[in-house]
């Protein structure tokens, strides 16, 4: 379980693949404090420390993964958000997300708006998810507040410190980012699919 609230920007120092696998090497202040197994969140996807060694970690990313989210898009000198497991007993600042990827999306506009960022996501409707206008959502691991929802696009504003502090500052049109839905907003859709069943 995670909050969106990014520790940490690492950056990729290696990536092996592996039959239908990829394993990716991780640069991050946090490294040593890790523990193999434990749960990271990297661009919003869950992936497990297999390896650590210095300020350095390793993750895998099965076939289901790299099919659902950008990570097959990552290349060795990219930045990469990262968030490590929430505690219970600390404050959700930000709201509850499971590090599972919905589906991707991509950037159609990136735009300064005096003193603040704002970018423009379009989506396959097809998944049925949805937005709301105010509503969370989860863009590369980074929890947001929905503007301008529509049917497959929404927008979002970003405020210069997690502008400076997440990959956003090197997103650009055409990037393909991870998306995951508000878990309630999920639950709702389901069991209005199933009523109407």
């Amino acid at each position: 379980m995670f909050t969106g609230i990014i520790e940490e920007v690492g950056k990729i120092s290696k990536i092996e693949v592996s039959k239908g696998n990829i394993d990716y090497t991780i640069q991050a202040n946090f490294a040593k404090e890790l523990k193999i197994d434990q749960s990271v969140a990297h661009n919003g996807v869950c992936l497990t420390v297999v390896d650590i060694e210095d300020n350095k970690y390793k993750v895998t990313a099965i076939e289901e993964t790299l099919n659902k989210s950008n990570l097959n898009h990552l290349e060795v000198g990219h930045y990469i958000n990262l968030e490590r497991g929430m505690k219970m007993n600390a404050h959700l600042d930000g709201h509850i997300v499971q590090g599972h990827v919905d589906q991707t999306a991509v950037c159609q506009r990136a735009e300064t708006k005096n003193g603040s960022w704002e970018y423009t996501f379009s989506y396959d409707p097809k998944l049925m998810n949805v937005t709301i206008e105010k509503g969370s959502i989860t863009i590369n691991g980074v929890s947001l507040t929905v503007v301008n929802s529509k049917l497959n696009e929404f927008s979002v504003a970003i405020i210069p410190f997690t502008y400076e502090h997440t990959n956003f500052k090197n997103l650009k049109k055409g990037d393909v980012v991870n998306l995951e839905f508000d878990v309630i907003g999920k639950y709702v859709k389901r069991l209005m699919e199933l009523q109407n069943n």
